[in-house]
């Protein structure tokens, strides 16, 4: 092991941050957002002036390594290495900047380094500051890192192996968004403000359901380890709790917050929190699938009811009245079951992408802990690993 002061080519630097502009100009500078954990989103960048000659002095250039030096403490350090991409391109105050010796260390092997478990933790438990959403670290705490010694030949084969592994993460990434525009097309399609001119029965939310409020749950009673999730209006459960308030398979709708007229499906009972509208009861005359669906392509119409500046949320007399319009059941468990099939294709991408990037995770920790050797006619494979896994 050698600190990765060792491996230095140029001293590590902070950036500048320049008063921005929201007019587009020849010149930008990266946002703290840019530093993904993963690798960089180089979308994430401000416009910076064109008198201001200051941010020329921080230019970043293919090669060079960028590290987040203050931000919460979950993201403070997270680092990656800049291959090109952008012109005129700065880096802020809020980042350092170094080049490491190729002579030493290959450029993406230092990444893996940088991104690995061992480095999170290094830069999580060195980060300094009273608040836990701005953490920061110092130069010395980046320059103190540890980094294991491979020869030339072994970091270019644990570099490939990565590389085979972010291409199938890549590829599946790619996949979802193309199923995700796919299932986007259906729900536009199959029910659409069209369905008005195709003879659909039309009511209001209110005749075909119960809308009942939910019951706001002590926050003292939320785990991460509950038998039942509680949805509290937002896109994701707000906690665990041992006990449900409303049955399994209904659907809800988000009263207020950030995520106010989210429409959700809960398959499992659950516990409806205060900021949450279920919808119970529903009628014989629609398909709860269906019904669903229907709610969700009209969701930004639902978020159009949001009354209120500070706390936005949606009044249940404007829910009440909401038109739904239907076809007859045969053709509603028609959609609603195309539809379903659709979701449950994406879900299952889902899981897999989750599945190969904790496997690469895995993998790469036993590769750059030494704890699995390799060399470079040795070939760690998805099967491989997953043997070897088992």
């Amino acid at each position: 092991m050698k600190k990765l002061k060792h491996f230095l080519a140029t001293p590590v630097k902070n950036g500048y941050s320049p008063v921005c502009t929201d007019k587009p100009t020849s010149k930008v500078v990266l946002g703290l957002g840019a530093l993904t954990g993963t690798g960089l989103d180089l979308t994430q960048v401000k416009w910076v002036p064109e008198s201001n000659t200051q941010s020329d002095k921080f230019p970043i250039e293919s090669g060079d390594f960028l590290v987040s030096r203050s931000n919460t403490l979950d993201k403070v350090g997270r680092a990656a290495l800049y291959r090109g991409g952008l012109a005129n391109c700065s880096y802020p105050d809020l980042m350092m900047k170094f080049r490491v010796d190729e002579g030493k260390i290959i450029p993406d092997f230092m990444e893996l380094i940088l991104q690995s478990a061992p480095a999170r933790k290094h830069f999580m438990r060195c980060a300094s500051g009273t608040s836990s959403t701005m953490a920061k670290i110092t130069k010395s705490v980046v320059e103190s890192l540890r980094v294991p010694e491979f020869s030339m030949q072994q970091q270019q084969s644990i570099v490939k192996i990565a590389r085979e592994w972010d291409n199938a993460i890549e590829k599946t990434e790619a996949l979802i968004a193309a199923k995700e525009k796919q299932f986007e097309w259906l729900l536009r399609t199959l029910i659409s403000e069209q369905a008005k001119g195709l003879n659909w029965k039309s009511k209001k939310l209110n005749s075909l359901v119960n809308i009942k409020k939910g019951k706001q749950l002590n926050r003292l009673n939320l785990t991460k380890t509950g038998l039942y999730p509680a949805w509290n209006g937002g896109v994701t459960p707000s906690g665990y709790t041992d006990s449900f308030n409303t049955i399994a398979n209904t659907i809800t709708i988000s009263e207020g917050g950030n995520s106010c007229g989210f429409v959700n499906y809960c398959e499992e009972p659950f516990w409806c929190g205060g900021h949450c509208y279920a919808l119970l009861e529903v009628s014989e005359q629609i398909n709860p699938r269906f019904l669903f669906y229907f709610l969700k392509s009209h969701e930004p119409k639902i978020m159009r009811l949001r009354v209120g500046s500070g706390l936005p949320n949606i009044q249940k007399k404007d829910i009440d009245k909401f038109p739904i319009f239907y076809p007859d059941l045969e053709t509603q468990f028609k959609i609603a079951e195309l539809l379903t099939l659709a979701n449950q294709e994406i879900s299952l991408l889902k899981k897999t992408l989750e599945q190969y990037r904790n496997q690469k995770r895995g993998l790469m920790q036993k590769l750059l802990t030494g704890e699995w050797q390799v060399g470079s006619s040795q070939h760690l494979s998805e099967k491989t690993y997953q043997e070897a896994s088992a």
